[in-house]
């Protein structure tokens, strides 16, 4: 009988490891992680990172068009530098914008890439020239909330005088 239950107890582990790896490709084929090695790479320098990371999308007028494949440091600018891997399909003109976008209040970074209009199209290795880093969400709201001062304090109006202290009119 104890070997009768060990054969289940296998049985039931291979069971679990079969729909454990059912699971994992269908996550890879939803989420959009692509295995084929076609895409072309090209890179953007942005001044503010922000959230963004290796695997972030890369959309064209709200279409996942590619992934980020790294970023990077340039260490004489100071610049992020985004390497991204595009559908060989999507042929983007070499004047295009690229723009590090929030997923939400507190999701992830992707970037949005707004076609340009110049007749040639950006080559495998280009470089998107026009971009917009992240902005900082946190960051603009604790400046509304607590403004900082320039350093000296604003003048304020004048206090009411008191009645009681202040000489009467004569008429």
């Amino acid at each position: 009988m104890a070997l009768r239950e060990h054969w289940a107890e296998t049985a039931m582990g291979v069971v679990v490891l079969a729909l454990a790896a059912g699971f994992l490709t269908y996550s890879l084929s939803v989420g959009g992680v692509r295995t084929s090695r076609g895409d072309y790479e090209i890179s953007a320098k942005f001044g503010e990172a922000g959230s963004l990371a290796p695997g972030a999308a890369v959309s064209v007028a709200g279409v996942k068009v590619g992934t980020v494949s790294r970023i990077t440091l340039e260490p004489k600018t100071y610049l992020a530098v985004a390497k991204l891997s595009i559908d060989p399909s999507v042929k983007l003109p070499a004047d295009s914008t690229a723009k590090i976008t929030s997923d939400g209040l507190l999701g992830g970074a992707h970037v949005a890439i707004a076609p340009g209009a110049a007749l040639e199209d950006l080559k495998p290795g280009g470089e998107i020239q026009n971009t917009q880093g992240a902005v900082d969400i946190f960051g603009l709201i604790g400046s509304v909330i607590r403004p900082q001062g320039g350093g000296a304090a604003a003048p304020s109006a004048p206090a009411p005088a008191n009645p009681a202290t202040q000489p009467a009119e004569s008429y």
